[in-house]
């Protein structure tokens, strides 16, 4: 069976989510209304509509349900305002009762029938006082939903280490478990401000890239193995493993040398000879 997917985003260049067309001839750049779990939400297309047979996971799709009207994109604005009006409204009564929690943001639906607040707390917080108080000022449903570090980087976004805007911000849908063992694996520095993201977590692209870096690993020789290159035998003392390179050292009397090996130019110094 054929379905026709439109990928969208709720913010211009946001991450990118998929939906059913529903017949609607989209393209790239055209504002729809999309069907959520929170109810009728502005989207912006992506990409123009693909045309698929026997996609698995077509079940998953929700709709999109029209294209958006003028009307509809003024109300985003306007709910853009109000959302701020209520950030801070949470905030100020959070900290009159007394909650150890921080507002992260606030999520209107289109029709401000429902707002969804996040927030972070390093432990559980009876937030019932709050969520009436909210209420009944700004007569709609209030959910709040406590966070953990990596939801929040990923909601208000940022640069990340690497100089470009974090990945959880801009493309990854889901977190995979990152280790330090990732780390070790991708010859990184063990300092945690090296490897942690805005979250305060170990940076997701440890976990994305790992297994590439894990089958590169099995191809290098151990740090301190002797390998036999045409300069002579000598010890490896670094693995390049993206340029999949060896540094080579021999010792030459009271001094020593440091040389680059392709993995093509070493064998190891072992009992079979058998290459690196």
């Amino acid at each position: 069976m054929q379905i026709d997917k439109v990928d969208v985003s709720y913010e211009p260049n946001g991450k990118i989510y998929s939906f059913l067309a529903n017949g609607l001839p989209l393209k790239k750049g055209d504002v729809v209304i999309v069907d959520t779990i929170r109810g009728a939400e502005l989207a912006y297309v992506a990409k123009d509509v693909e045309y698929l047979e026997n996609y698995e996971h077509e079940d998953q799709l929700k709709k999109v349900l029209r294209l958006a009207t003028q009307k509809d994109i003024e109300q985003k604005k306007e709910n853009e305002k109000k959302e701020k009006e209520i950030k801070q409204t949470a905030e100020k009564l959070s900290e009159e009762l007394g909650l150890d929690l921080k507002v992260t943001n606030a999520e209107l639906n289109l029709d401000q029938s429902k707002v969804v607040i996040n927030f972070t707390s390093e432990g559980r917080v009876d937030f019932r006082e709050l969520v009436k108080k909210l209420a009944a000022i700004f007569r709609c449903r209030i959910e709040l939903h406590q966070i953990g570090g990596r939801v929040e980087a990923q909601l208000l976004g940022g640069l990340g280490p690497c100089g470009r805007e974090v990945c959880c911000s801009r493309f990854l849908k889901d977190f995979d478990h990152a280790s330090i063992k990732m780390a070790k694996n991708q010859g990184l520095s063990l300092n945690p401000s090296k490897i942690s993201g805005l979250c305060g977590r170990l940076m997701c692209c440890l976990a994305y890239e790992n297994d590439h870096y894990a089958e590169v690993a099995k191809k290098m020789p151990k740090i301190n193995s002797m390998v036999k290159t045409s300069d002579g035998v000598g010890k490896v003392v670094y693995n390049n493993l993206l340029k999949q390179t060896v540094d080579v050292r021999f010792e030459k009397g009271e001094s020593f040398e440091i040389k680059n090996f392709t993995l093509d130019e070493i064998i190891l110094e072992d009992k079979d000879g058998t290459k690196a």
